[in-house]
């Protein structure tokens, strides 16, 4: 059973196609669709950038407020990412509460760049034990043509190394209409990266259009990022009872190697 509705015709279709190792874009199974990025496109959030992967459109704003930290962590900010998945972006979303697909997005994200290391969490920091800054990561799809994780991630980042920290004025709230100077405190050389890989049949496919994403049995997620010019994975998430083999396993993390160095010079043209 796919992960979401697709025609019989349509997967059947694919599955052959991919076992010939041919998509309809005419890319390879395991490369990417070229990408670009826009910044500041929002004048109100504290860094702004938006991503369109073939003809996915992701916009993710990063918005900062003080508050009080977490209790368990008095000495460290906050982090809460969310996404908004409407109904323009795709027919496969409906208005209303967040389903799994609008809680998983989010929360992917949030692992990626979170375990990556990539915000310094201490430097946000107002009064320990009493206020730091909580920093907000909003994620809105405009159009899902495949593969909304993965771009979610890629603007999160650009939209993190826009941002700046707002100003406090005498009573040590945030001054928006000043405009600030200082950058977010992130990590110079960690910019975490998000891999799904499709099961379609007996093939993995990384990076699918629409199509090629409702034909899945299961996909997988990682975060990836690199420590002291080392490649190491921070997170994991598999959805779909099909299994994947050793084998495959394998070459998913050959297939990480390889194309994390590519996406990641690319991306560094747009920091």
């Amino acid at each position: 059973m796919s992960l979401m509705s697709t025609s019989n015709l349509t997967k059947e279709t694919l599955i052959k196609m991919f076992s010939e190792n041919k998509r309809c874009d005419g890319r390879k199974l395991t490369e990417f669709r070229d990408f670009e990025i826009t910044y500041n496109i929002s004048n109100k959030a504290e860094g702004s950038a938006r991503i369109k992967l073939g003809k996915t459109d992701v916009v993710v704003g990063v918005k900062m407020a003080p508050g009080e930290p977490y209790p368990d962590s008095p000495d460290k900010g906050n982090l809460i990412v969310s996404g908004d998945l409407l109904p323009l972006a795709s027919p496969r979303y409906e208005s209303g509460p967040p389903d799994f697909p609008g809680i998983e997005l989010p929360r992917l994200v949030d692992r990626a760049i979170r375990e990556s290391g990539m915000i310094d969490m201490k430097s946000l920091v107002i009064e320990e034990g009493k206020k730091v800054w909580t920093v907000f990561i909003d994620i809105y799809p405009i159009n899902d043509d495949g593969n909304v994780i993965d771009a979610a991630c890629i603007a999160a980042v650009c939209a993190l190394r826009n941002a700046h920290v707002p100003e406090l004025d005498k009573e040590g709230n945030a001054d928006y209409d000043k405009k600030p100077t200082k950058k977010f405190p992130l990590a110079k050389d960690i910019n975490p990266i998000s891999f799904s890989f499709f099961k379609v049949g007996d093939s993995i496919i990384i990076d699918p259009t629409r199509e090629e994403e409702e034909a899945a049995d299961a996909r997988i997620t990682f975060g990836a990022s690199l420590l002291d010019e080392k490649l190491v994975l921070n997170s994991c998430q598999k959805i779909g009872e099909t299994p994947l083999t050793q084998k495959e396993i394998n070459s998913i993390m050959d297939t990480i190697e390889k194309e994390f160095e590519k996406i990641n010079q690319k991306l560094k043209k747009y920091l």
